[in-house]
């Protein structure tokens, strides 16, 4: 009988332990803990684009600073690019995400391709570099003017991607619609393939310069950009704001002259449930080892222009980063 009067008191004793644990937790939380639907995972993934576009080999450089600076098993996985991006965080398939500006912008507001269906469970971490638009084509297509491009068979990008807006409002622009063009849906190395080929005339690539598939197909064919006049680029701007001047130096893909043009920018958002701290830690791992990227765009990412062109909230653990460094 004494045994089993200790077993239940060990028992009584054992659950009442827990709950005060339990609320010991809690207690943690009210005063500087994760606030309540915020998490910390063991491991992190972030979504890119093509393996042939900018976002892949950034995401890959990031996701090791990220490991190497956090601890935290971190991977960068290839997607569908910025549209798709916003979407599988917002289904929480991953945790970080590389996007444009434009396209984090319409999905905040639910418009274009996120017409009726706006996605509030995504901030901002912050923006990275020039996302150039490059209408790509090759020397003896024809093509040196956006005029040209009527009938002919155009890569607009990858569905889910922001690269089909960019051509519908540059096609716009120049008094074009998509009905005007063959689209294909086609990523950047598809796009690639298709024009060595010849089964595309021309391609459209949103993406950092120099672009990997641009490159590989200036290893076989003369590339050509098309550039953007100065007036159609400021009636772009005009309208959409996100829109800013870029050039294409000389030299880029084996260029004699630079390329007027325009671009956005390329930005990271993540999952708003992320814990404050961790985001911190993860925007200070990024802006301060950009030492450690290898690539040509790692000069524009800096923390004093992190904020520039952001359209969308930015995560409280990115925004007190920046608060203390800026």
């Amino acid at each position: 009988m004494l045994k089993k009067k200790f077993g239940l008191f060990a028992a009584i004793t054992l659950a009442g332990s827990m709950f005060l644990a339990a609320c010991g937790d809690d207690t943690a939380s009210d005063n500087g803990g994760a606030d309540e639907g915020e998490s910390n995972p063991k491991f992190l993934s972030i979504l890119t684009g093509g393996t042939t576009g900018t976002y892949y080999p950034l995401g890959g450089a990031m996701a090791t600073i990220i490991d190497n600076e956090t601890g935290i098993d971190t991977t960068a996985e290839s997607s569908q690019a910025s549209a798709a991006n916003m979407t599988a965080l917002a289904d929480g398939d991953a945790e970080i995400a590389f996007v444009q500006t434009d396209t984090a912008f319409y999905a905040s507001e639910g418009t274009n391709m996120f017409e009726g269906e706006a996605i509030d469970t995504v901030s901002a971490i912050g923006a990275l570099y020039p996302e150039t638009i490059q209408l790509v084509t090759t020397e003896g297509s024809g093509i040196t003017s956006y005029e040209d491009l009527k009938g002919k068979s155009v890569s607009v990008g990858a569905p889910g991607s922001g690269t089909y807006i960019n051509a519908e409002q540059l096609l716009e622009v120049h008094g074009m619609t998509m009905d005007d063009v063959d689209t294909q849906n086609l990523d950047f190395g598809e796009s690639q393939e298709s024009l060595q080929s010849g089964q595309i005339q021309a391609a459209f690539v949103t993406a950092g310069t120099p672009t990997a598939a641009v490159d590989s197909l200036g290893a076989t064919k003369d590339v050509v950009i098309v550039p953007v006049a100065k007036d159609k680029a400021d009636e772009l701007i005009e309208k959409y704001p996100y829109y800013a001047h870029e050039t294409i130096p000389s030299g880029t893909y084996g260029m004699a002259d630079e390329v007027p043009t325009v671009s956005v920018l390329a930005m990271l958002v993540v999952q708003n449930d992320l814990s404050e701290d961790l985001v911190y830690d993860i925007t200070k791992a990024i802006y301060e080892n950009t030492d450690q990227i290898q690539h040509a765009k790692a000069e524009f990412i800096k923390a004093e222009t992190a904020l520039d062109g952001i359209g969308i909230a930015v995560h409280p653990g990115a925004q007190r980063y920046f608060d203390e460094v800026n």
